[in-house]
């Protein structure tokens, strides 16, 4: 089974967090952040992953450690359930509608984590969620995942569908990346032999 599971205790957050790979999009999500719980809904759904997430943290001072360190831990346990990456196809992308916004999400499972993002988002907040952390997030996954992660926001007006989109997206890109070509499923996916 590719499965990863995290637990991260800093002084700040406590992250269980556990995925399948190959499961069916159920999730259990508790972090304290409602509007991450719904994202984190969402990429579990799109993805096919099974997911479960609970946070402890510091949300008394704001939401930034709590997501960051959520972003962290899945990054961590999604290259913990790829191993050596042995027959997946590496590479996903989509162009992601969410009613007015539409957003680009490509990435490629490389050992190389990294994000480039232009996301810009109408307003700094949706409900008490501060828009900015979405960019957090995705940092800590995409360097702890070590997944090259673009994502770009093609149109978009309202700040909710704009991310919602981006969520989506990145479930979506990654079902497709973690997938397993059965032509190639003894294969690592690269011309030097390793991904990590």
């Amino acid at each position: 089974m590719r499965t990863g599971e995290v637990e991260r205790i800093t002084s700040e957050t406590n992250v269980k967090l556990r995925v399948d790979l190959d499961g069916t999009g159920v999730s259990n999500i508790d972090t304290g952040v409602g509007f991450l719980d719904h994202m984190l809904t969402l990429f579990s759904r799109h993805g096919r992953f099974d997911l479960d997430v609970t946070c402890k943290g510091d949300t008394y001072v704001d939401d930034h450690h709590s997501v960051e360190d959520i972003g962290i831990a899945l990054g961590t346990a999604f290259s913990e359930a790829l191993g050596d990456c042995k027959g997946i196809r590496r590479y996903g992308d989509i162009v992601l509608p969410m009613d007015e916004a539409l957003v680009l999400v490509a990435l490629d499972i490389s050992g190389r984590g990294m994000l480039e993002i232009d996301l810009p988002l109408p307003t700094e907040k949706v409900g008490t969620f501060d828009t900015e952390l979405v960019e957090e997030f995705l940092i800590g996954f995409a360097r702890n995942s070590g997944i090259t992660l673009h994502v770009r926001k093609i149109t978009g007006k309202n700040t909710h569908h704009i991310i919602e989109a981006c969520f989506k997206g990145l479930g979506r890109a990654l079902r497709t990346a973690c997938s397993i070509d059965e032509e190639l499923k003894d294969e690592i996916p690269s011309t030097k032999g390793v991904l990590k």
